[in-house]
């Protein structure tokens, strides 16, 4: 199992996003407790958001992703998805 670093660069309105971001949040929430999903968050001072997730390939990533309710509706205009190897903190033992 591998660790990547995902970020969301939103194309959404902050009313938009506010509004389908319970399901956005469940979605979230089942993949960290099935522990897929590492820890995820929003950028504070940018529209967009950080996702470590467990997985075998870029590929497993973007298809997990794939489902998530911001974008389904297209709210993500952007999304990166970068295999990521930490050397130091508690992060390291996730992988």
């Amino acid at each position: 199992m591998s660790l990547f670093a995902v970020t969301y660069h939103y194309s959404a309105e902050p009313d938009e996003l506010a509004g389908l971001r319970p399901a956005h949040r469940e979605f979230t929430a089942k993949l960290f407790d099935d522990g897929v999903l590492v820890t995820s968050g929003p950028f504070i001072d940018y529209a967009g958001a950080l996702l470590l997730v467990k997985a075998e390939s870029v590929e497993a990533v973007s298809a997990l992703l794939d489902n998530d309710p911001f974008d389904i509706a297209g709210f993500i205009g952007e999304r990166v998805i970068l295999q990521w190897n930490p050397l130091y903190g508690r992060m390291k033992d996730q992988a």
